[in-house]
C-alpha cells in the first residue's frame, strides 16, 4: 500500500530507525510498512550514507556554519523552542545534539535564554517536578491504551485513542476516532497490531469498551484480544495512575496539540496534527524518563505477527470445557454459572484449584473468572 505523501517522511524516519535495531527483522518490518525490500534496503543505504536527507525524494541544502557563534547558537534554541512551546532546557539541549550542533551550552544556559526572551512562565516551570514510574523490562511487554477526553470539532466531536508502549513510551497510535465504540478501537488495533507485531498483555481501564461491570467485567474487544493472543490487565477501579505513562502522554498531547489551536476543522485535520507530532515525539523529542533518549531508541517491534484469521481454540487434552450461552453462561456441576455475554457461542476451561470445590475459568489462555461449587446459591 503507497504511503499518504503527508506521512512519507515521516514513516521512513520511523522505518528506517527499526529496522537500524539491534536483531530486527528487516523483511518482517518492510512487509508490515507495506514496501518491497528492494524499496527498504534503498532507505536504509541513503540514511546511513546521508542521514535524514538520504530520506527525502529531492535533495536538501546541506547544513552550514560548521563553527556556531553564541548568537547562532541562541537562534537555534529559540527556533527549536518556538516550534515546540512546551519544550524545557533540558528537552531542547539534547535535540540540539542530537541534531549535531557543536557548542551546545548547558540546560540551565538554554532556560536562561528561554527567560530573557520571555519564552517562559514561572508558573508553568513549577509545576514540572521529576516522577518516578515502574517500567516494563522489554519492549511489548504490555501496552497502554486509553481515550483521551474528547473535544468539539466545527462538526462532530474527536475522541483521540492512544496506544503506548511501556517500556519505551514509544506511542503506537494516536488516532483520531468519532466514537468510542468497540468497532473503532479494533479497526484501530488491527493497523497497530499489523505494523507493530502483538504485545503480550494491553493495560486498560475499565470502563467501557475496555470492561463492562455489568457482565463479569468482559466485553467483546476484550474476547477478540484474548483471541488473537493478547492479554488483558485492568487498571484499579479510581486509580488513574495505573496507567500514569498514558496519562502523562495525554498530558502532552494537550498542551503540545490539541490546546495549540482554538478550534479544529474535521477528524482528517486532528488525524494529520496527531501523526506529526507522534513522528516528532517518537524520534525527535527528547523524554526524560528515558535520560532525555528517544522513545525509538528503547522500542523494537514484537516478533508475533498479528493473524488475520482467527486462530482455533484449543485446550489440553483432560481438562474441563464448557461452551457458553448465548446469555453468557455455562452449566457445571448441576449449576449454572454467569461467565459473561463476551464469550457468548465459546468454549471456556475449568481448571481446579488448590482450594476444594473452586475453579478458574480460562478462555484461551487467559483467566476470566471463578467459580465455587460450595458458594450459597442466589
Amino acid at each position: 500500500m503507497p504511503w499518504p505523501s503527508r506521512s512519507t517522511m515521516s514513516l521512513r524516519k520511523e522505518l528506517v530507525m527499526l529496522a537500524r535495531q539491534e536483531g530486527a527483522n528487516k523483511r518482517e518490518l518492510f512487509r508490515r510498512y507495506g514496501i518491497q525490500p528492494r524499496i527498504g534496503y534503498k532507505w536504509l543505504k541513503r540514511y546511513a550514507a546521508e542521514g535524514d536527507a538520504g530520506l527525502l525524494d529531492q535533495s536538501r541544502r546541506p547544513q552550514s556554519s560548521p563553527e556556531r557563534t553564541p548568537p547562532a547558537i541562541e537562534t537555534k534554541v529559540l527556533e527549536l523552542r518556538r516550534a515546540n512551546p512546551c519544550w524545557g532546557g533540558r528537552k531542547l539541549r539534547r535535540r540540539l545534539i542530537d541534531l549535531g550542533e557543536e557548542s551546545v551550552p548547558s540546560a540551565s544556559t538554554v532556560t536562561a535564554i528561554l527567560h530573557r526572551h520571555g519564552l517562559i512562565d514561572p508558573s508553568e516551570s513549577a509545576k514540572h517536578r521529576p516522577f518516578t514510574r515502574f517500567e516494563r523490562e522489554l519492549p511489548n511487554e504490555i501496552w497502554q491504551m486509553d481515550y483521551k477526553g474528547h473535544f468539539a470539532l466545527r462538526t462532530g466531536r474527536c475522541h483521540p485513542l492512544t496506544v503506548l508502549d511501556d517500556h519505551s513510551r514509544f506511542a503506537l497510535s494516536i488516532a483520531a476516532c468519532p466514537d468510542e465504540r468497540w468497532l473503532t478501537v479494533q479497526a484501530v488495533l488491527t493497523d497497530v497490531f499489523r505494523r507493530y507485531g502483538l504485545p503480550d498483555r494491553m493495560l486498560t481501564d475499565n470502563g467501557a469498551p475496555w470492561g463492562d461491570a455489568a457482565d463479569q467485567g468482559w466485553t467483546v474487544l476484550g474476547a477478540w484480544l484474548i483471541r488473537i493472543g493478547v492479554g488483558i490487565t485492568h487498571g484499579r477501579p479510581y486509580h488513574p495512575q495505573t496507567q500514569g505513562k498514558d496519562e502523562r502522554f495525554h498530558r502532552s498531547l494537550k498542551a503540545e496539540v490539541i490546546s495549540q489551536r482554538s478550534s479544529w476543522r474535521d477528524l482528517a485535520e486532528c488525524h494529520h496534527a496527531f501523526e506529526t507530532w507522534r513522528h516528532i515525539y517518537n524520534t525527535q523529542r527528547p523524554h526524560e524518563a528515558l535520560g532525555l533518549a528517544t522513545p525509538v531508541s528503547r522500542y523494537r517491534s514484537s516478533p508475533r505477527v498479528f493473524p488475520e484469521d482467527l486462530p482455533p481454540i484449543e485446550y489440553a487434552v483432560g481438562v474441563i470445557v464448557r461452551k457458553v450461552s448465548k446469555t453468557g453462561e455455562i452449566s457445571f456441576a448441576n449449576r449454572t454459572w454467569q461467565i459473561g455475554k463476551a464469550f457468548a457461542r465459546q468454549p471456556v476451561a475449568l481448571q481446579p484449584t488448590n482450594q476444594d470445590g473452586q475453579f478458574d475459568v480460562f478462555f484461551c489462555h487467559q483467566k476470566v473468572g471463578q467459580i465455587d461449587r460450595h458458594a450459597a446459591l442466589i
